[in-house]
């Protein structure tokens, strides 16, 4: 168990001390894993960015992913059985909310740049792994020297699903519990993140690079 996201990061960070010296960037999936991915930036003291993908779910069971959306590219798992008409109606509707949160998130300006650094992507964790590959993906469009994904929990069959991925340089796990059922399982507190809450952590690692929560906020 973590007690919040804050711990979890803190233990993350730890493990990923290694690449300190690295041109590194941070990539937090919004909106959970931005106050993880806050800490392992600032003990590292790289710069945080965030990571704007959607996951596309299956028209009879949304939790289950088909694939994901960034703001110019698309990655499907699965579009055999699924009909045009939906895909065409999700990918007008999540790309308009993308293009809302990039305006939130990055305020009109550019996403960092990728090439041939070091990425960590950082997440409060993960059930199944398919959003993530479909991200990862994009991703490596960029370049980057290394892809890196580090998560506080996840179960077992996620991990292989990633370890197996290509485009992967390296898996980083504290848990991978056998009981696995959902992420919030493993957290003592686990709230939801608001947009607003997030965006004060994205701004807070970039600017003074020391993270001060608001215990108020409930992170």
């Amino acid at each position: 168990m973590f007690k919040n996201r804050m711990e979890a990061g803190s233990q993350l960070a730890k493990e990923l001390l290694p690449y300190k010296h690295e041109p590194l960037v941070v990539l937090a999936i919004p909106r959970g894993g931005l106050p993880v991915a806050a800490i392992v930036a600032n003990t590292l003291n790289a710069p945080l960015d965030i990571v704007l993908t959607k996951k596309i779910g299956h028209p009879f069971q949304k939790e289950y992913a088909i694939g994901a959306m960034g703001l110019d590219d698309t990655f499907f798992l699965d579009t055999v059985t699924i009909p045009q008409e939906y895909i065409d109606a999700e990918t007008t509707r999540i790309r308009k909310i993308l293009k809302a949160r990039h305006e939130r998130y990055h305020k009109h300006r550019p996403p960092g740049n990728l090439k041939n650094k070091t990425v960590i992507i950082v997440d409060d964790g993960i059930a199944t792994g398919n959003t993530l590959l479909a991200t990862i993906a994009m991703v490596k469009k960029q370049c980057p020297a290394k892809i890196i994904v580090a998560i506080p929990v996840a179960p077992s069959s996620g991990i292989q699903l990633l370890k197996t991925n290509p485009n992967i340089d390296k898996v980083i796990c504290l848990l991978t519990p056998i009981n696995f059922r959902a992420v919030g399982q493993f957290y003592e507190d686990f709230p939801q993140v608001s947009d607003e809450e997030a965006i004060q952590w994205l701004e807070q690692a970039n600017t003074s690079r020391e993270i001060k929560p608001n215990t108020k906020r409930h992170i």
